[in-house]
């Protein structure tokens, strides 16, 4: 039996989620003037968070459908320490105070090269190059430095303002009988291209971000969906439960579908503006 190695990956931008419960009846029990100021210095730093500099940096807002959470926010940035220090800015908010968090995930931003792996090999053995070589090895890097210049747009990518997003933690299973890793890196190829497959029926209607979690949290992956149309979400990850790599090896977390929101409306209040004074007395 062959060797068994792991695909080669690019990383990107590191990423982080951050999901939270709001106290909204907290909120509704302030003045309206010192809510309305707290509401707007949250919404002053979170748009500047937000903005898509030279850096390559992004972010966004996302109201959370359900109970899990209220709130979601996403951001990409080049290093973790940039991404320690927009956690910091958000916890020195006055907001904060009526914030709870619900969720966090940190990763980075992967493309995991499963069909490039027999072009590289058939590629480096042209040169004459043998595996498990420092040669192979060099070259190997250099060809990977040139794809990750290829696919940069993709490797340090800008959150889309599609109204939806759908995130959940995935992993790979790794037991005694069904496990992936274990796979030869031709049998794990051929099963990613069949689902590749089926991600592409949906292009146009929902784009998607990757980042990888292995020894940064308690899943391996995280998948990123967007949408115009939210049902597109449960169309594709239905049809994708019958392809093998994920009726047979996938093992999925928890799924948190948000609403896409400018940072000045999340936490804006939809009861009436007479419930203020009433609110106060209770």
């Amino acid at each position: 039996m062959s060797k068994n190695r792991p695909p080669s990956t690019l990383e990107g931008a590191f990423c982080l989620h951050q999901l939270y419960h709001i106290d909204r009846r907290g909120l509704l029990r302030l003045s309206a003037e010192e809510r309305q100021g707290i509401i707007d210095e949250a919404a002053r730093v979170l748009t500047v968070l937000n903005q898509r500099g030279e850096k390559e940096e992004s972010g966004a807002c996302y109201r959370v459908l359900s109970n899990i959470a209220d709130l979601m926010l996403v951001y990409f940035r080049q290093t973790p320490d940039e991404l320690a220090e927009v956690e910091q800015i958000v916890s020195e908010l006055a907001i904060s105070e009526y914030l709870t968090k619900a969720y966090g995930y940190f990763s980075v931003v992967e493309l995991s090269l499963h069909g490039a792996a027999e072009r590289y090999k058939k590629l480096l053995s042209k040169r004459g190059l043998e595996e498990d070589t420092p040669e192979w090895d060099q070259a190997l890097e250099t060809e990977l430095l040139k794809e990750k210049e290829t696919q940069r747009a993709r490797l340090y990518p800008e959150i889309p303002d599609d109204p939806y997003i759908c995130f959940y933690p995935m992993n790979k299973k790794r037991g005694e009988t069904i496990n992936w890793f274990m796979l030869q890196p031709r049998e794990r190829g051929m099963l990613m291209k069949s689902h590749g497959t089926t991600g592409r029926k949906y292009y146009g209607r929902v784009s998607q971000i990757i980042t990888s979690s292995s020894g940064l949290a308690d899943y391996d992956w995280s998948v990123n969906l967007f949408a115009k149309d939210a049902v597109d979400f449960k169309k594709l990850i239905y049809e994708m439960r019958f392809d093998e790599v994920s009726a047979v090896y996938a093992d999925f977390g928890p799924f948190y579908i948000g609403i896409h929101t400018a940072p000045e409306d999340l936490f804006q209040p939809k009861l009436p503006a007479w419930s203020d004074s009433l609110l106060a007395k209770s």
